[in-house]
């Protein structure tokens, strides 16, 4: 029989156009229609067992080896984001205002034919391997809660899950112990003054100077009020007001992002962003309105599981490295997984060598290496045959 990477090697050119073809195609968060059924018809077409809708619009697809053993789960997420794709390439999004721009396209085709090549060594395989495609990773509440609730997870013994990251050079696998991906909290402060003429402020109260006020106060919460021992950022991305310049502005509204990895850092950012609104509004005799929106957990990796996938890269002939990382301050609801089950969540390097610039992800000009795609491949599934014949029963 072959060996895995002879079969993902055979296969890499279907991988290619099965990534060439989601990425002209694709769809948005909690509105995937054709995807889920594309990813569905593939897998049925294998021989896999196949359970759509799970969740909501996730795939799960279960592999059952000729030999009982444990159970591997292996995730993929498939959604776009709500981008104009500035690319000049023959596969370019077909779809305007939409766009594969962070890869899911590729995690998608990684696991399919991965799940493909797999089948393909049944027979040596002791245990099952469920292959997870979730839908609306990118927009809260996620996919990955519903799909679990839902069953996706049950009976599995490991999860396993990797995410191609442009900024890092091909053939680098980073891992992690501990936390790796931050929690992505929302806020929204509104101020509501007293609208008024530009030329007699002192009839107003102007919303737009308090909420200048807020955004240059409430950098000082990480600075004087965190430990900085700690991690944490606070990042304003709208201030809204106005509707003339000789106008002034009855209400402003200001949303941004808070980033966390500790429970006791994020509540203490919550409750300091309300009270800096409170003490700014109420010295110039205005009303606010406050919301906090708690998003997806941090991605907390297992020791043990991170120690074997890293054992399990380095044998990878395509892995040149594996080394270990910094946090990142986005998120990922590959948590909730984790906060179930035991597993990891790893980076596989897709920087082009000849790129003197890669977009960052969530860029209309990002786009990666598709080798990454196949290093991905075999170095989850590699890790994946090395659990299951290591827990054999």
């Amino acid at each position: 029989m072959e060996s895995l990477a002879l079969l993902l090697d055979r296969h890499y050119e279907e991988m290619v156009s099965i990534r060439r073809y989601l990425h002209a195609n694709p769809e948005l968060s909690f509105q995937e229609v054709h995807t889920p059924k594309f990813i569905a018809n593939f897998h049925r077409e294998l021989g896999l067992e196949v359970r759509e809708g799970v969740g909501g619009r996730g795939v799960v697809a279960t592999l059952r080896g000729a030999k009982p053993g444990k159970t591997v789960a292996l995730r993929a997420d498939f959604d776009a984001l709500p981008i104009q794709e500035e690319n000049d390439l023959p596969y370019k999004s077909k779809v305007d205002g939409v766009m594969h721009a962070c890869g899911h396209d590729g995690h998608t085709a990684t696991l399919l034919i991965l799940a493909k090549a797999l089948h393909q060594m049944r027979e040596a395989i002791s245990g099952n391997i469920v292959f997870i495609h979730q839908f609306a990773e990118e927009v809260l509440p996620g996919g990955a809660k519903p799909m679990i609730e839902d069953g996706c997870l049950d009976g599995v013994d490991v999860i396993f899950g990797t995410h191609l990251w442009a900024p890092t050079p091909l053939g680098e696998i980073h891992v992690r112990k501990g936390a790796i991906m931050a929690a992505p909290d929302m806020f929204e402060a509104v101020i509501h003054g007293t609208g008024g003429h530009g030329a007699e402020p002192h009839h107003a109260v102007d919303s737009v100077v308090l909420g200048a006020q807020y955004v240059n106060q409430l950098q000082t919460i990480v600075s004087r009020r965190i430990s900085p021992l700690k991690h944490a950022v606070i990042t304003v991305g709208q201030f809204e007001a106005g509707t003339a310049y000789n106008v002034i502005a009855e209400k402003a509204v200001i949303r941004g992002t808070v980033r966390t990895f500790e429970e006791d850092v994020r509540n203490r950012i919550e409750r300091e962003l309300e009270a800096l609104l409170k003490s700014v509004c109420e010295g110039a005799n205005a009303a606010y309105e406050f919301t906090y929106t708690r998003g997806y957990p941090p991605v907390v990796n297992h020791p043990e599981e991170t120690d074997f996938l890293a054992d399990a890269a380095k044998r990878v002939p395509d892995v040149a490295a594996v080394k270990e990382c910094e946090p990142f301050m986005i998120g990922e609801d590959f948590s909730y997984y984790l906060q179930k089950v035991p597993g990891t969540f790893f980076i596989t390097g897709a920087k082009h060598p000849d790129w003197e610039t890669a977009y960052p992800h969530h860029h209309p000009r990002f786009n990666f290496d598709e080798r990454a795609m196949l290093i991905a491949a075999k170095t989850m599934g590699l890790a994946t045959l090395q659990y299951l014949e290591k827990y054999h029963k």
